[in-house]
């Protein structure tokens, strides 16, 4: 199963509405940089607001200086204002495990086993299990009796009408969370989901830093990389001190170089 990755929303400057508050201070003349996208604006007017350094009191400092000098003083907080959405495909349940133990600045909602049937799923194979054939039909193999062993329990259950079996507080949806709870029991991690996530730029740049070159787990560093090669797009100015490269085994990394 192939990762892809999906942008589904973006941060939204609505600067007329700013310049509109600006008119009506002392201080209302916000020296632009024209190529500054509009999350680094929002960045560079949220640190702005902590000062009011607008007109006489704004710096000379272009919007990627100025951000790159929040940065670089920890005055991050500013970075929260931005956030970004995206749909996950083609990750394994493995994967999520580890992603989702971030939670500050993050927000989830994943494919639920207790309620989709994961008959016809698919599964993410790891890209290592190629250097031993001996390694990758054992692991296909166990994908297989995984799979009819998943089949098995569904259809018998059913086949037993479970609601006779069951207590009057079952209704018809808990009786189907409870035949596709039993059965996902015997799933294993390389099952293939699908997860909405959105987190804003601080939380971001943090993941980027723990996950993005973890050497041994190569399916978060390709998440990793593919998300920075949006967020690079979008705010180049807030992720300047993230890179990507490539190993010698072919596979993504994150560089961090602050």
């Amino acid at each position: 199963m192939t990762l892809k990755i999906y942008l589904i929303s973006r941060p939204q400057f609505e600067v007329d509405n700013f310049l509109m508050f600006l008119s009506e201070s002392e201080e209302n003349i916000w020296r632009r940089t024209s190529e500054a996208t509009p999350p680094e604006e929002i960045v560079e007017v949220s640190g702005r607001i902590c000062y009011m350094s607008f007109g006489k009191s704004q710096s000379p400092r272009t919007n990627s200086e100025y951000i790159k000098n929040l940065i670089r003083q920890r005055h991050e907080s500013v970075l929260e204002h931005i956030n970004w959405t995206f749909l996950l495909t083609g990750v394994s349940r493995g994967f999520t495990h580890q992603l989702v133990r971030h939670r500050v600045g993050f927000a989830y909602s994943q494919l639920s086993q207790q309620y989709h049937q994961e008959t016809d799923a698919t599964f993410v194979e790891p890209s290592h299990l190629s250097f031993s054939p001996k390694a990758l039909a054992a692991w296909q193999q166990a994908i297989t009796i995984t799979k009819q062993a998943y089949k098995n329990i569904i259809d018998e259950l059913e086949t037993l009408e479970m609601a006779t079996n069951l207590g009057e507080e079952f209704n018809k949806k808990e009786i189907s969370r409870a035949l596709n709870s039993a059965a996902r029991s015997v799933l294993p991690n390389g099952i293939e989901t699908k997860i909405m996530v959105t987190a804003n730029a601080r939380a971001l740049r943090h993941f980027l830093k723990v996950r993005g070159s973890i050497i041994g787990d190569e399916e978060m560093r390709n998440v990793a990389s593919e998300l920075l090669c949006y967020l690079k797009k979008d705010a180049p100015s807030v992720f300047s001190d993230f890179q990507t490269d490539t190993l010698s085994d072919g596979s993504s990394t994150v560089v961090y170089q602050p």
